[in-house]
C-alpha cells in the first residue's frame, strides 16, 4: 500500500455554547472546565501532541477568549512561582504553553454543525490529511487514542474514525457504521448513518470524537448540504469517501468518557481522581463511605 502522508495538523471544534453545563458555562468556555486539575482541552492537546500533531487549529466562537488565554504565557503567575521557588508548579505551567504560531484560532460565526466547523478550517488545512479531536470525548488509555489511530492509518490510508460499541438504544445519539468487513481492531465501512433510530441502526458500532480525514472530505463539505437535525454533518461528508479513498472504523483501546454530559463528566472526574497516586487513598475511602452510607440508608 502507498505510504500515507504524515498527519501533522489537528482541528479542535470548540465553538459550542456548552448549554448543558449552565450556569458554569455562562462565563467560562466548557473546554476550560477541569477534570481534577487539568482542563478538558489540555487532555485533547496532550493526546494530539503524543500522536505527532504540530499545528493546532481551534474553531471557536464569541466568548471563548479564556480558551485563547489559557495557552498563552502567564508572566505574573510565573514570576510569583519563581520568587516562591515553586519549581514543580512552574513545570506544570510550562506544559500548557504553546509556541507562538502553533495554535490558530478560526471563528465559526453561526452554529451550523460539526461538518461546518471543520470546513471553517479548510484554508489552514490545505491539501493534506488532518485529525479532528472533540474535547468532550476524553479517552483514558495506556496509549493515547489518536496515536493508536495514526499507527492504524499508516497501514490503511483513507479515512479512519474512532469507533466503539454502544447499547442499541443509544444509537440515535451517534453516527453509526455499516460494516463491510470486521477485521478486529479495524473494520472497513460500507455506509455511515447519522443518529439512526435503534431499529434502523446498521450496527451498534458508533463513531466518537476522533477522526483522521483526507482533504477530499473538506471538498465534500463545500456544498453545505444539511443532514440530520438540519445541521451540516461531518458524517455525511466522510460517507461520500467510502467508494473513493475508503473509510475505516477503528476500535481503540481505552475508556471513553462523554464529558459533554453531566453524568459522563462526573464519572470521568472520579476515574481521573482515582488514577492520581496522591489522591487515590483519601478519595477512595471517601467514595467507599458514601456507597456504604447509601446502602445503609436503603
Amino acid at each position: 500500500m502507498a505510504m500515507s502522508r504524515k498527519v501533522t495538523k489537528a482541528v479542535f471544534p470548540v465553538a459550542g455554547l456548552g448549554t448543558r453545563f449552565l450556569p458554569a458555562t455562562k462565563s467560562i468556555p466548557k473546554e476550560i472546565m477541569s477534570l481534577v486539575d487539568r482542563p478538558l482541552i489540555q487532555y485533547a492537546i496532550d493526546e494530539a501532541r503524543a500522536a505527532g500533531i504540530e499545528e493546532f487549529i481551534f474553531v471557536t466562537s464569541r466568548g471563548k477568549g479564556a480558551l485563547e488565554d489559557y495557552f498563552d504565557s502567564a508572566p505574573v503567575l510565573e514570576a510569583t512561582l519563581k520568587a516562591k521557588n515553586k519549581t514543580d508548579l512552574l513545570n506544570v505551567l510550562q506544559d500548557t504553553d504553546m509556541d507562538s504560531g502553533a495554535i490558530a484560532y478560526i471563528r465559526q460565526r453561526e452554529a451550523l454543525g460539526l461538518g461546518h466547523a471543520v470546513w471553517c478550517a479548510r484554508r489552514l488545512l490545505g491539501n493534506e490529511p488532518f485529525a479532528v479531536i472533540l474535547p468532550d470525548d476524553v479517552i483514558a488509555g495506556k496509549k493515547p487514542c489518536l496515536q493508536q489511530m495514526v499507527e492504524a492509518y499508516e497501514n490503511t490510508g483513507g479515512n479512519v474514525v474512532a469507533a466503539m460499541e454502544v447499547p442499541k438504544e443509544m444509537t440515535s445519539s451517534y453516527g453509526v457504521l455499516d460494516i463491510q468487513e470486521d477485521m478486529g481492531a479495524l473494520v472497513s465501512v460500507k455506509g455511515m448513518v447519522e443518529k439512526p433510530k435503534a431499529e434502523d441502526a446498521p450496527s451498534n458500532l458508533a463513531v466518537i470524537g476522533r477522526y483522521i480525514l483526507t482533504p477530499d472530505v473538506l471538498k465534500n463539505l463545500d456544498d453545505h448540504s444539511k443532514g440530520a437535525g438540519g445541521e451540516i454533518q461531518l458524517t455525511d461528508a466522510i460517507a461520500k469517501e467510502i467508494d473513493r479513498s475508503g473509510v475505516y472504523g477503528f476500535r481503540f483501546e481505552g475508556q471513553r468518557y462523554d464529558c459533554g454530559s453531566k453524568s459522563g463528566y462526573l464519572q470521568a472526574t472520579v476515574a481521573f481522581g482515582l488514577a492520581r497516586d496522591e489522591l487515590r487513598d483519601e478519595f477512595l475511602s471517601f467514595l467507599n463511605d458514601i456507597v456504604a452510607l447509601g446502602k445503609a440508608a436503603e
